[in-house]
């Protein structure tokens, strides 16, 4: 009996209406494919196209005179410098990042606020302007640059005012990919550990930095990348010396000016060719370990 009228009562309940998909937008569909095509189109035209065009212009003369570019003393030089920069500053961008997101993320002090907006400066000066301080600074008429040169030692158009630069224009990069995601993070897993008897460097290394590692990863990359192809604020400290502080960027703009343009291109393409890989990789990170990153791309 009971049966039977759960299944009168389930005969008389309407029927449940079926699942319809909604839009979440109510424009019409040709607006939509109208914002995609000029997204497309701008994106074709102002990154695409000038990438594909380097490397058509690196082989317009043929292979030969590509690979000829590089056996050019100059541009070896160049090359060596721009690694040795990257070597140098990479390493010390690492260690700074690492230690001001972990003070950021981790503890309470006063100052932190001002701690964060130093780090963002690089970000909203001029590489340019940058250069320039170090010149005010480090140059022969800088502020301290008559005790420089009373004790030999050459900062400004030489390669530790390079390194500055280079420094100062990239250490953001990293710091900014680790701050949100060791702050998404939070301390929970620092202090179980310390409380079962770590260390504050056994905390480290076993506990934030494995949980940090592809963000930390994901930021040496940009950090690196940005190296090897500043600019204007190595223009600027560097001194133009040929063969001796020229790095990558400023020796293409040497061949240019001297209307080598097949040379010009061919060493523009290296950078070109590292901006890719980096985009390859940073596009693997994102697909396996996105979860990971996730912290780093909500701030």
């Amino acid at each position: 009996m009971y049966e039977e009228d759960i299944a009168v009562y389930d005969s008389r309940r309407p029927p449940e209406p079926a699942y319809q998909h909604t839009r979440p937008t109510t424009e019409p569909r040709w607006i939509k494919w109208t914002l995609i095509g000029i997204g497309v189109s701008f994106m074709a035209l102002v990154i695409v196209l000038p990438l594909v065009l380097v490397f058509v212009e690196a082989f317009r003369k043929g292979a030969e005179v590509y690979f000829k570019a590089f056996t050019d003393r100059n541009a070896i030089a160049a090359i060596q410098l721009t690694l040795l920069v990257a070597a140098i500053a990479v390493p010390l961008n690492l260690i700074f990042g690492v230690a001001a997101a972990w003070a950021i993320a981790k503890y309470r002090f006063w100052g932190k606020s001002f701690l964060v907006t130093l780090i963002d400066l690089p970000f909203s000066i001029s590489p340019v302007v940058s250069g320039m301080v170090y010149v005010l600074l480090f140059g022969a008429q800088g502020l301290i640059g008559p005790w420089l040169r009373s004790n030999d030692i050459e900062i400004i158009f030489a390669v530790p005012g390079i390194v500055l630069a280079t420094i100062f224009v990239t250490f953001p990069f990293i710091a900014r990919e680790l701050i949100p995601l060791m702050q998404d993070q939070g301390t929970t897993d620092e202090e179980a550990a310390l409380s079962l008897g770590a260390t504050g460097w056994q905390t480290f290394f076993r506990v934030t930095l494995p949980n940090i590692k592809w963000g930390l990863l994901y930021g040496v990359l940009l950090c690196n990348a940005r190296a090897m192809g500043e600019f204007g604020a190595v223009s600027v400290v560097s001194g133009h010396i040929r063969g001796k502080t020229d790095t990558m960027p400023l020796h293409i703009e040497i061949l240019y000016n001297e209307y080598n343009f097949a040379g010009a291109f061919a060493v523009a393409s290296l950078l070109a060719m590292l901006a890719l890989v980096t985009l390859i990789v940073k596009t693997v990170l994102e697909f396996r370990y996105g979860d990971e990153l996730a912290g780093t791309r909500s701030h």
